[in-house]
C-alpha cells in the first residue's frame, strides 16, 4: 500500500489482491471481473474514469469508440494501444490519439503503424470518398474559424463543401 492511498479510496481487494479496489461503506469494489465484489465502473475500458494529474487536479476522462492500434517502435518492440477514434488528429506523416486508460495524447508515425489499413478506415472521414481535398487556402480558412470559433461568409461557403471538415 502505498503512502497516502487510503485518502483516495484506491486499495488492494482482500478478496482477489487486484489493485486499484475501493472501499465502499461496509464492503468493497474491485475491478477485477472474477472477484466477487467487481464493479464495472472500475474495470479497464469502463466509460468514464476520474484520473488525478501531476498538479492534483482529479479530471474526468470519458472514452468513446476505441480501436486497437499495433505500433512498431524504434527499438523494433511491438506495442498495441487502445485509441479514441474521435481523437485522432493527422499531421503530415503522423497519427495523434487520446490512448486509454489515461486519456493522453500520443504520436504515431504512420510508417509504423502495422495495422495502418484498419486503423484509417475505423476512423472518421474528413473529405467524402471521390471528393478533392480542401485547397491550402480553404484549409486555412477552416483552420482559423475552427481555433477563433469564429464564422464569415467563405468560412460558411467552405464548410458547405467540407461539412466533416
Amino acid at each position: 500500500m502505498a503512502f497516502l492511498d487510503f485518502l483516495s479510496g484506491k486499495i488492494k481487494c482482500p478478496n482477489c489482491g487486484t489493485g486499484g479496489a475501493r472501499k465502499s461503506g461496509e464492503g468493497y469494489r474491485c475491478p477485477n471481473p472474477r472477484c466477487q465484489w467487481f464493479d464495472a465502473s472500475l474495470a479497464p475500458g469502463s466509460e468514464t474514469r476520474q484520473i488525478m494529474t501531476p498538479g492534483g487536479m482529479t479530471v474526468e476522462f470519458t472514452s468513446g469508440r476505441t480501436i486497437s492500434i499495433s505500433y512498431r517502435n524504434f527499438k523494433g518492440e511491438v506495442k498495441t494501444f487502445n485509441a479514441e477514434a474521435e481523437s485522432a488528429v493527422r499531421k503530415k506523416n503522423h497519427w495523434s490519439f487520446k490512448v486509454q486508460p489515461k486519456g493522453v495524447r500520443i504520436v504515431l508515425s504512420r510508417d509504423r503503424i502495422q495495422n495502418l489499413r484498419e486503423v484509417e478506415d475505423a476512423l472518421p472521414q474528413q473529405v467524402a470518398p471521390g471528393q478533392a481535398w480542401p485547397t491550402p487556402h480553404e484549409r486555412q480558412v477552416l483552420g482559423y474559424h475552427k481555433k477563433y470559433k469564429s464564422t464569415s461568409p467563405l468560412y460558411e461557403k467552405i464548410r458547405a463543401k467540407y461539412p466533416n471538415w
